[in-house]
């Protein structure tokens, strides 16, 4: 199979998606109305809710919800052979994950711009609301320390990635500041400005690296773990348009920059997949992914099709700074879309290396010299790269080698291979971090309104103590949990996680809609929440009794344990959403105002 073909074939199902349903959920589902003030108007605080350009808050928002998720987790799918993963991030992305990201945004701007946790207790009551509440921390504090993971395991001991994404900061700041309060409104200006501090830091990564300053950006992974948490908690108090906003518009240029560059590669190399459509794991037993193609390809593949998280950003930062409802097609389901592209693109890199470097490079040394299958490049590219590259679990390190091969492909580039390489790991990294700092400020929304039912001020998102107590618990345990983790304990569980808050977000959406509008409009939610519920409870089923159980230590059973509390607590909503669809009537008239 050529990748082209993979290629043409979602750009052309992605363009009649945006064109056709997407349009449908706004016009005729959810009824968007460009005349009714969006809460970045009205409850403008230029602290968490202010106006944003739409192309500065679609970086933003898309900088945000792409993390490991449609990097790694295609990556680690190919296990499974191209087809499977394939055709999940394209049905899902289009059916499931771009109407997920569209309702709960939607339904977020219209109730003030708060959280999916105030949103379920609105329309399904406080039951749910708590449920929600608890499910939502459990679940994102889990993701965090999934994301962060992959950063941790990628910069550790890598001056140049950690040069690199040093300085996204300071052009961060000084961006932040320049539209807004020395130039407010010359967003191009500023992007210009920005841009080119953030190119400048890529490009000197590599002489920093080499000369006698690279000590400086060296650390191992628990003093990144520490500087990560930092970042997190400094990220979470400052004001939205000071770092995070500017920060993740500035990334996403590196993002969809490098994602179209590979894309151009991908065009001009042709690259065969070497992966079979299929290949024996899919029935289970696999080396990387233990469980057969359904339900884990739906798990691995996390945020490429459907994510929760995504729900967190669409009722956390985003809805506090959209200017007009009609831009929610444009933020929510066109993010949704570039992340799927995305997720091919990363699908495509993985499964052009030979299968036999593919599991050298994703599974350790002595699980490998049992799956009878020999290396074909490894050793030619661990010597281009100058590391060895066997064993080097995760699924970054594979993607960096794919995309690194690509790229050397194309003309002029063909000695470049080790500066690729480094510059997939920094890319990688970097794609990820932007989701950490804007995760860790969502979750100290939720946790404030939490406290904010006990004690008052805590509902003030801009009252400082309230904002720095909440972030530091946040940093500080999803820190701990990457402090005392590895991919293994960590990974499946995020997986599960994610998709568990993406089936009650779609429960509650199948909620608000069917207070709203036809009956019938529903299945648009009600499917995907259904296929998603059945999916997340095997997986989750499957990876307690597969996975953490037979471990027979601690790591296992507290795994063990807040899987099934996160099933449980899902499965109370489900039911309560199922017990309040029963109850309404058949015939909507009219839209809610």
């Amino acid at each position: 199979m050529n990748a082209v073909t993979l290629l043409i074939t979602a750009l052309l199902v992605y363009a009649l998606a945006y064109r056709y349903y997407a349009a449908f959920l706004l016009a005729k589902v959810l009824v968007v109305d460009d005349l009714r003030p969006t809460p970045g108007h009205r409850m403008r605080n230029d602290y968490d809710y202010k106006p944003t350009n739409r192309f500065v808050l679609f970086g933003h928002h898309f900088a945000a919800i792409a993390g490991a998720g449609p990097l790694v987790g295609p990556v680690l799918a190919a296990q499974f052979g191209y087809l499977p993963g394939f055709l999940w991030i394209l049905i899902g992305s289009v059916l499931a994950g771009g109407v997920h990201d569209t309702v709960v945004l939607f339904a977020s701007v219209r109730n003030d711009g708060l959280s999916l946790t105030e949103i379920a207790r609105r329309e399904l009551g406080p039951g749910a609301g708590a449920a929600t509440g608890a499910a939502v921390l459990f679940i994102i504090i889990t993701a965090l320390a999934g994301l962060s993971l992959v950063v941790v395991n990628a910069l550790a001991e890598s001056p140049w990635g950690v040069f690199s994404i040093a300085s996204t900061m300071p052009a961060a700041l000084l961006t932040g500041w320049y539209m807004n309060r020395l130039r407010p409104g010359r967003v191009a200006e500023a992007s210009a400005i920005g841009v080119s501090l953030v190119l400048l830091g890529v490009v000197m990564g590599e002489p920093v690296a080499r000369s006698a300053y690279a000590g400086w950006f060296t650390f191992s992974r628990h003093g990144l773990i520490l500087i990560l948490a930092g970042y997190g908690l400094v990220a979470s108090v400052l004001p939205v348009w000071l770092l995070l906003c500017p920060r993740d518009y500035l990334s996403s240029y590196m993002k969809v920059g490098t994602v179209l560059l590979l894309a151009l590669g991908i065009l001009w190399v042709r690259p065969e997949l070497k992966a079979p459509a299929l290949t024996p794991f899919i029935h289970g037993g696999g080396p990387i992914v233990p469980g057969k193609v359904w339900p884990f390809v739906c798990i691995t593949i996390a945020c490429g099709a459907i994510s929760g998280f995504h729900s967190l950003i669409g009722s956390g930062t985003t809805p506090k700074m959209i200017e007009r409802e009609s831009e929610i097609r444009f933020i929510g389901y066109g993010a949704m879309l570039t992340e799927g592209f995305v997720s091919i693109m990363a699908l495509i890199a993985a499964t052009s290396l030979a299968p036999g470097d593919y599991f050298a490079i994703n599974v350790p040394p002595k699980v490998f010299a049992g799956l009878g299958l020999a290396v074909e490049r490894l050793p030619e590219l661990s010597a281009a790269v100058g590391e060895d590259l066997a064993g080097r679990t995760g699924g970054a390190v594979s993607l960096a080698v794919g995309m690194a091969q690509i790229f050397t492909a194309m003309p002029g580039m063909k000695h470049l291979l080790s500066y690729w390489y480094h510059f997939a790991i920094m890319f990688e990294a970097l794609f990820i971090l932007t989701t950490i700092d804007t995760g860790t400020r969502v979750a100290r929304y939720v946790l404030q309104e939490i406290l904010g039912s006990a004690w008052e001020p805590f509902k003030r998102t801009d009252w400082l103590p309230g904002s720095a107590l909440t972030s530091l618990l946040i940093s500080g345990a999803w820190g701990g949990m990457v402090w005392m983790g590895n991919i293994t304990t960590i990974w499946p569980m995020f997986g599960v996680a994610n998709q568990l808050l993406a089936t009650l977000a779609l429960a509650v959406g199948t909620t608000y809609i069917l207070r709203r509008a036809k009956p019938v409009y529903a299945l648009c939610t009600l499917v995907p929440c259904v296929f998603m519920l059945a999916t997340t409870l095997a997986a989750g089923t499957l990876n307690v009794l597969g996975n953490y159980l037979p471990r027979r230590d601690f790591q296992g059973y507290l795994n063990a344990a807040l899987s099934l509390l996160m099933m449980a607590l899902v499965l109370f909503v489900a039911v309560i959403s199922a017990r309040a669809w029963l109850k309404m009537p058949l015939l909507k008239e009219t839209h809610d105002v």
